[in-house]
C-alpha cells in the first residue's frame, strides 16, 4: 500500500473517532444535564470505543490478507461490532434502578446502546445516517418533552385505604358515605374490591380501587377522607392493572 495512501486512511480513522466522539458527547450532554450518572463523558468513551472496535472489526481483513485459503484463520469482520452491542448491555444495567413502584435509567441505558450503534456507524464510515441518528435523538431527548407535557395527563391506577376504629356507625352506611365523597369530585372512577373487619384490633378496613388523571386532586380528596369521625388510617397505594 502506498505511504500517501495509508496516510490518509489513518488521517480519515482518526476524524472518524473524533466525529464519534462529538456525536457521543452531544447526547451525554442532555443525560448530564438531568443529572445521570452516565453522562457526557460516559458517553464520550461509549461512542469511541465503539467506532474503534469497528475500525478493528474493518482492519481484520487486511491483517490477515496475505494467508491463504489453506491456513485454518477464519475471519468474521462482524464479530467485534456484534459483541460491542451485547457487551454495552451491562453499562446499561449498571445505569437502570428499580425502585418501589418505579423504575429510572432507562432512557439512559437505551441511550448507551444507541450511542455504541452511533460509534459503530462513523467507525464503518456512515457519517451522515450516524450524524441523522444523533439529531434525532436530541430531538428526542430535548423537545419531545416539551411536546408531551401538552398531551392530557394520562389515568392512574390507585388502591384507596381507609381504615375506621369500629363504632357505632353500620358499615353499609359508612361505605355509602365513602362512596358518596370519591364520586362528588368527579374526577375519580371508583370501584370496592375490599371490605375488611379485625375484632381483635376492632377496626374496620374498606378498600377501593380509583380511577383518575394525574392532576385530579388526590391530595384534597386524602384530606377530606383524613377529618372524618373514627378514621385511623388513609393510604394510597399502586394498584396493579385489574
Amino acid at each position: 500500500m502506498p505511504e500517501a495512501l495509508l496516510h490518509q486512511i489513518q488521517l480519515d480513522n482518526l476524524l472518524r473517532l473524533l466525529l464519534a466522539g462529538i456525536l457521543g458527547g452531544c447526547i451525554g450532554y442532555e443525560r448530564e444535564r438531568r443529572g445521570q450518572a452516565a453522562g457526557f463523558r460516559t458517553n464520550i468513551l461509549v461512542a469511541v470505543g465503539a467506532c474503534l472496535m469497528m475500525q478493528l472489526s474493518l482492519y481484520m481483513e487486511d491483517l490477515y490478507r496475505h494467508l491463504s485459503s489453506d491456513t485454518v484463520v477464519r475471519l468474521d469482520p462482524g464479530r467485534i461490532a456484534s459483541y460491542a452491542i451485547a457487551s454495552i448491555g451491562f453499562v446499561g444495567g449498571g445505569a437502570i434502578i428499580k425502585g418501589k413502584g418505579s423504575v429510572r435509567g432507562l432512557t439512559t441505558a437505551a441511550g448507551l446502546w444507541l450511542v455504541t450503534g452511533i460509534g459503530l456507524a462513523v467507525g464503518a464510515g456512515l457519517v451522515l445516517p450516524a450524524t441523522m441518528a444523533t439529531a434525532i435523538i436530541m430531538f428526542v431527548l430535548f423537545l419531545l418533552p416539551a411536546v408531551i407535557r401538552r398531551i392530557p395527563p394520562r389515568n392512574i391506577l390507585v388502591v384507596l385505604t381507609v381504615v375506621f376504629r369500629q363504632e357505632g356507625t353500620p358499615q353499609g352506611k359508612r361505605h355509602e358515605e365513602l362512596v358518596g365523597m370519591i364520586n362528588e369530585s368527579k374526577a375519580f372512577v371508583s370501584h370496592t374490591v375490599g371490605l375488611e373487619v379485625d375484632t381483635c384490633a376492632a377496626v374496620t378496613t374498606y378498600r377501593f380501587r380509583l380511577m383518575g388523571r394525574e392532576n385530579a386532586g388526590w391530595v384534597d380528596l386524602y384530606e377530606k377522607l383524613r377529618t372524618l369521625d373514627g378514621v385511623c388510617r388513609v393510604a394510597f397505594e399502586e394498584s396493579p392493572i385489574p
